[in-house]
């Protein structure tokens, strides 16, 4: 169990779908290119996040790239990008991971992503249904993994066969850099404690994630490993609660119902337990939003994947963040609409109110005043300006 006082860790996101001020509508959007995606990097390494999560799939641009062009403007940033067991051959995925960690002087983290919409799989080319494609990961991570050691490897598995696969450059982490998952499914967890370093889980209730954890850790356990957690959320943070609430009402304020009961139906025919775990939380409704104290399921009405925001002013966000942790989550993977400001909030507003990883700080204050409390020439003394 994680005591309430350890270091987090926390990791923001990368946007490359979109981003914008109201989900579900284009009032409020802003684009999304290679300048934005930096400002939101560098912001958040100077801010002191441990890293960002770059998602995957066919909405969005592809993180391999995008992490390999914004990394080299960043100092210590991390960045979360996915393999994709039955897209990628494990030899070309080992490859391409070493070299960027090299790149980034180690900074490179992975997330391992199975795919829950058969629909963009089979765009993809990938046929496997669900429990085939738990199938095809852990042999991948098998051979990945082995790969990422420096071991050559031959194998002739169901899914997989590597005849003399090697890599001739190793990563900079030793002995690769850690592996993240997340799968609710009886088999995505029977994958996740014999392969992965972090198990992740999207926003559920406290209760529910308790539930997940204990099932985990006790099956890890029983095969003689240990697994650390993360959670991905959303935030809403204001100086006050009425107002951090008034903002998820603002954030859903332009959705209509045709667009919820559209995105809805895209989310129902995927075959991914967790996020039909996400669609229970709220079934659609506008009226059953807050599932648990300040957990807000208002994002999941039109978003796959995580679809809950924590909601209230600073100490009551971090008072919610601590109740995870105190159920064993260490990692804390986080968004806001718009994500640049949304960071920057953040940061200032409840960094100060937890205990962070060491290579994180919360921001300071460095601006001069005069005596009316004006900034002056930009923090710079009258004289100066």
């Amino acid at each position: 169990m994680t005591a309430a006082n350890d270091d987090l860790k926390i990791l923001w996101f990368l946007p490359t779908s979109g981003d914008g001020r109201h989900l579900g509508t284009a009032i409020g959007a802003r684009d999304v290119d290679f300048n934005y995606l930096r400002e939101i990097a560098q912001a958040t390494d100077r801010l002191g996040y441990y890293g960002v999560l770059l998602p995957t799939g066919r909405n969005c641009e592809d993180s391999w790239v995008i992490a390999s062009a914004v990394a080299p403007w960043t100092r210590r940033l991390r960045y979360l990008v996915a393999v994709r067991p039955g897209l990628q051959s494990p030899t070309v995925a080992a490859r391409m991971t070493a070299t960027l960690d090299r790149l980034t002087d180690g900074r490179l983290l992975i997330n391992i992503v199975t795919g829950g919409d058969a629909v963009e799989n089979r765009g993809d080319g990938v046929f496997h249904d669900h429990d085939e494609r738990y199938e095809v990961t852990r042999e991948f991570l098998a051979v990945y993994g082995d790969l990422l050691k420096g071991v050559s490897v031959n194998v002739k598995g169901k899914h997989i066969a590597i005849e003399d696969g090697r890599i001739l450059y190793p990563p900079a982490q030793d002995p690769r850099p850690a592996f993240y998952f997340g799968g609710s499914s009886e088999a995505g967890i029977d994958v996740a404690v014999d392969t992965v370093d972090k198990y992740l889980t999207w926003g559920e209730p406290p209760d529910q994630v308790a539930e997940k954890i204990g099932r985990v850790r006790k099956l890890a356990e029983r095969r003689g490993r240990s697994i650390s957690f993360g959670i991905r959320l959303h935030v809403i943070v204001r100086h006050t609660n009425e107002a951090a609430w008034q903002a998820a009402d603002e954030l859903i304020e332009y959705l209509t119902d045709e667009t919820i009961a559209s995105a809805q139906s895209i989310l129902g025919r995927m075959d991914s337990v967790g996020q039909q775990r996400m669609s229970q939380l709220h079934g659609g409704r506008r009226d059953r939003l807050e599932v648990s104290p300040n957990l807000w399921a208002g994002v999941g009405l039109v978003r796959g994947g995580a679809g809950t925001a924590l909601v209230g002013d600073p100490e009551t966000v971090a008072a919610r963040i601590r109740e995870y942790q105190a159920l064993g989550i260490d990692t804390f993977i986080l968004s806001g609409f718009p994500h640049l400001e949304e960071a920057y909030r953040f940061a200032e507003l409840v960094f100060p109110l937890l205990n962070l990883a060491p290579n994180a700080s919360a921001p300071r204050s460095t601006a001069n005043t005069g005596p009316f409390g004006e900034p002056l020439g930009g923090g710079k003394p009258a004289a100066q300006a």
